[in-house]
């Protein structure tokens, strides 16, 4: 698992870096065709970079059809790779949560969830989609992972316990993590991830796209967006305290520890609980 992870992380880095190269030179390339500088052309962001200056520089190349095909294959599949990994974070927490309701009905259950996901995204395929594409883009992704990673940093080594995770890492890998590692899990991340999304909240980016201003009220919208995607996690804790019997002060530390194994139902097994 080590290896995997070290392997993994090394090869998502070195790609990111070697695109860049080809990044770049698509750039220059349009930037000396267009008798431009590198700055103008990459003022093009978002959809117009993709779909208009990569497909201008594509058409000038040699065997323009085939590198057009392959070109927009990667992007297809590059989405579809997104959404199954997207999807079935949803669809493995619900059955996990509750399997005695799902478990026999997981088809159905996908069915709904992705007709869900068809309904809500034919926003994006009118003849607006690409302003909405640029709002979800700027409000619904980064912010709203950046929250969600955070909260899931604070659980695991705040409340699940530090010592408790590197004991079961150990017990999986055979060897504890080091200092340096636990030092990043219970203060470094977690205070750089609020950081980063404080500061995104404190200064809200300006949308423009293809010339056109977006309106104040776009902001609002775009912090509905943010926030709908990471709302049911303070509605589930504050369900969760509700449904805990005890008084209020016995609840919440009912709530924020972590269940032992005697604790968990017979034939109720949660994978992934903390």
């Amino acid at each position: 698992c080590c290896r995997d992870a070290l392997v993994t992380s090394t090869v998502n880095c070195v790609t990111s870096f070697v695109s860049g190269f080809v990044i770049f030179t698509v750039l220059g390339y349009m930037a000396e065709m267009r008798h431009e500088d590198v700055s103008e052309v990459a003022k093009d962001t978002g959809p117009s970079l993709l779909f208009i200056t990569y497909a201008e520089a594509i058409a000038n190349m040699p065997a323009a059809t085939f590198f057009a095909i392959i070109f927009f294959l990667m992007l297809l599949t590059l989405g579809l790779d997104s959404t199954f990994a997207g999807l079935e974070g949803v669809i493995t927490g619900v059955l996990d949560e509750f399997p005695h309701v799902w478990s026999k009905r997981r088809e159905l259950f996908v069915l709904g969830l992705t007709i869900v996901c068809f309904l809500g995204s034919l926003a994006t395929l009118t003849f607006g989609g690409a302003y909405v594409v640029k709002l979800f883009e700027e409000y619904a992704t980064g912010p709203a992972v950046l929250t969600v990673v955070f909260l899931e940093a604070v659980a695991v080594s705040w409340f699940y316990g530090i010592t408790q995770f590197c004991n079961d890492v150990k017990e999986m890998l055979g060897s504890a993590p080091g200092w340096y590692w636990r030092v990043c899990w219970v203060a470094i991340s977690p205070l750089f991830l609020l950081f980063v999304t404080c500061s995104f909240l404190s200064n809200p980016p300006e949308l423009r796209l293809f010339d056109y201003d977006y309106p104040y009220w776009t902001t609002v919208v775009g912090y509905c967006i943010g926030t709908s995607s990471i709302i049911f996690i303070p509605l589930y804790m504050g369900y969760r305290l509700v449904v805990t019997p005890g008084t209020l002060k016995e609840r919440i530390l009912k709530s924020i520890t972590p269940e032992t194994a005697t604790e968990i139902p017979f034939g109720d097994i949660r994978m992934n609980a903390i």
